[in-house]
């Protein structure tokens, strides 16, 4: 027999190598390289591959065509993250920092669903510590199932003697699997115990709820590929320390991208805000310089939120330009706007742009907020209380329109803009 070859894997990109290097090729990450040692042969298909009937040619205009049937959470705010609700055999992965309230919020899906269909997996804490966080958030489940396991097989064995319908694994990080030798939370182990579980929700019909952790980064740690074989990603957004959370939907396949469930975090755990656009208003009891409301869109729903601009003389040589919620590239881009085609040049001031409320604007309809907060405290101008603004900016320097205008200024007609 050959001997094995010795393969070395990234663990941040999961790219591998020959041999071992201080720093991984690809992803230019240092002492990232593991060594990756072969497994033995496994009888009948691999954990990866979906051993379900056997494939056959499918005419499209024979499928029928119906919508998806789902199973609500109790959550609001959940709900709308996940495009209106949990799909029968989907599995889902949730991101945040750690602290962010990730357990918290299944804990309180779980209490809300039938405790004979559902099934709570941690590795990570002990059974005593889960029953003192429900007491904690003042839940009732003292008939949830529960499961202290990191080898995935085992928890494959359970769930396929118990058909939960919904599987919650705390987290995906923790489990590995008998026929790899590497350590838990590796590249490998990641991969192929992410495949079992996605194959064991396709053939049995059962919803995964994966928790992943985050690097420093604040991507899910493990293969990127974690994120292409389960069907919806949410991340938590927002500050552990503050008061509010943000759920983006970042991939889903049974619904819209980019929608934003808002929570609060209290005593009794974290509860939906139905009402976001007035949290994010100061809501001024007079007109203040450098600060403007704008409709922004996240998913299906319009958000008003503050926009603010700080413009001082810079003392320095290289002026500062500092965005917290916003694109910084996109706001240097639109200073050069102003001063080639509106003659106002800030190349002397320093320039600093925040969205109140820790939210995260990423579409181009931030533009015309941005240089009208920045002109505003500027020239110390306060602007109205009634007004509402939004728009793109070419590089030509004419506004822009953007999708959906007439949703975005009637959000704003709900708050009394005018």
């Amino acid at each position: 027999m050959p001997k094995p070859r010795q393969t070395y894997v990234c663990r941040e990109c999961g790219a591998a190598s020959p041999k071992w290097a201080g720093q991984c090729g690809d992803c230019g990450a240092w002492n990232s390289l593991e060594e990756l040692r072969p497994s033995a042969a496994v009888q009948g298909p691999r954990a990866g591959g979906y051993a379900g009937e056997a494939a056959r040619i499918t005419r499209l205009g024979e499928l029928p065509f119906e919508d998806i049937p789902r199973v609500s959470t109790g959550i609001s705010e959940l709900d709308r993250s996940l495009g209106g609700g949990l799909v029968t055999g989907s599995v889902v992965l949730i991101g945040g920092d750690p602290g962010i309230g990730k357990s918290t919020l299944l804990l309180q899906v779980l209490a809300r669903l039938p405790a004979d269909r559902t099934l709570y997996v941690t590795g990570e804490e002990s059974a005593q510590q889960v029953g003192l966080r429900a007491h904690r958030l003042g839940l009732d489940v003292s008939g949830l199932r529960l499961l202290t396991e990191t080898q995935v097989e085992n928890v494959i064995a359970t769930a396929e003697q118990e058909r939960p319908a919904v599987l919650v694994i705390d987290s995906i990080q923790t489990l590995y699997s008998a026929a790899l030798q590497s350590a838990p939370g590796s590249v490998s182990q990641v991969r192929e115990s992410a495949a079992a579980l996605v194959r064991l929700a396709k053939q049995r019909g059962i919803t995964v709820i994966l928790v992943g952790h985050v690097t420093k980064d604040g991507q899910i740690a493990g293969p990127r590929v974690l994120e292409h074989m389960v069907d919806t990603v949410l991340y938590f957004e927002g500050d552990p320390g503050g008061r509010y959370r943000m759920l983006r939907a970042v991939k889903n396949r049974f619904g819209a991208v980019n929608e934003l469930g808002v929570f609060a975090m209290q005593e009794d755990g974290l509860k939906p805000v139905s009402n976001p656009s007035a949290i994010f208003l100061s809501r001024h009891s007079r007109p203040v310089s450098g600060s403007v409301v704008m409709v922004t869109r996240e998913g299906t729903r319009p958000l008003l939120v503050e926009v603010q601009a700080l413009v001082a003389e810079s003392h320095a040589p290289q002026p500062r330009r500092v965005t917290l919620g916003l694109e910084q590239n996109r706001l240097i881009m639109l200073l050069a706007v102003l001063s080639r085609h509106g003659s106002i040049g800030l190349f002397d001031q320093d320039v600093f742009i925040n969205v109140v409320g820790g939210v995260r604007v990423s579409e181009t309809a931030a533009d015309l907020p941005m240089l009208v907060a920045a002109l505003s405290s500027l020239r110390d101008r306060p602007l109205g209380l009634d007004l509402v603004c939004f728009g793109e900016i070419g590089l030509s320097g004419e506004i822009r329109p953007v999708p959906n205008g007439e949703e975005r200024l009637s959000e704003a007609a709900k708050h009394g803009l005018t």
